[in-house]
């Protein structure tokens, strides 16, 4: 039941000053009926909601390895951004090193960081053996990390994010990974 004030549908009384939307579940109105309430309550709500998440994904290649060139990065990290963009994903900055990749994004509304995930990291792997950029079967590992972005962060990790090659001059994947999940609560999972 979507309660949103309106009277349309079947109507049902609550705390007797407001209608409600039910499911009219009458002969020959059943599944339809159901998704024009469901949908005409999604769209009031995304009309009047403003969105605007930042999420800092990390995600890996499969057992970590080394295999993420200079010259690959560019042509993958490309690939990934121009490829969101045409499933409606917001990715304002790709980068990474030879095992691991960074990404800014910004959630829309009725976007989930698993679906996202999925859709980088599969659509992307499927065109790296596509295109052959590796000898042999390219994968990424299932896990990611993903984590909120205040909006007075976003410059500073924008600029984490862009100076990988250098950051990790001094640091390895390992050290990094370990500091990010101490710095966001998740020490449960630090080697140590």
């Amino acid at each position: 039941m979507y309660c949103l004030g309106l009277k349309s549908g079947r109507r049902t009384r609550q705390n007797k000053s407001k209608y409600c939307i039910a499911p009219d579940f009458s002969p020959g109105r059943g599944r339809e009926q159901k998704h024009n309430n469901r949908a005409l309550a999604q769209n009031i709500i995304f009309k009047m909601g403003y969105l605007k998440i930042w999420i800092h994904l990390v995600w890996t290649t499969k057992n970590r390895e080394p295999v993420l060139t200079r010259e690959t990065r560019i042509d993958i990290f490309s690939h990934i951004k121009e490829n969101a963009e045409k499933k409606g994903i917001y990715v304002d900055f790709i980068n990474g090193y030879l095992e691991h990749v960074h990404c800014l994004i910004s959630l829309a509304p009725g976007q989930n960081i698993d679906k996202i995930m999925m859709l980088l990291k599969g659509e992307s792997s499927y065109w790296i053996n596509k295109n052959k950029i590796f000898p042999g079967k390219f994968k990424w590992q299932d896990e990611y990390y993903a984590a909120s972005v205040s909006e007075s962060a976003v410059d500073r990790v924008r600029e984490y994010i862009k100076n990988q090659e250098e950051h990790h001059r001094k640091k390895s994947f390992h050290q990094e990974y370990d500091k990010l999940m101490l710095k966001n609560g998740f020490d449960k999972f630090v080697s140590g």
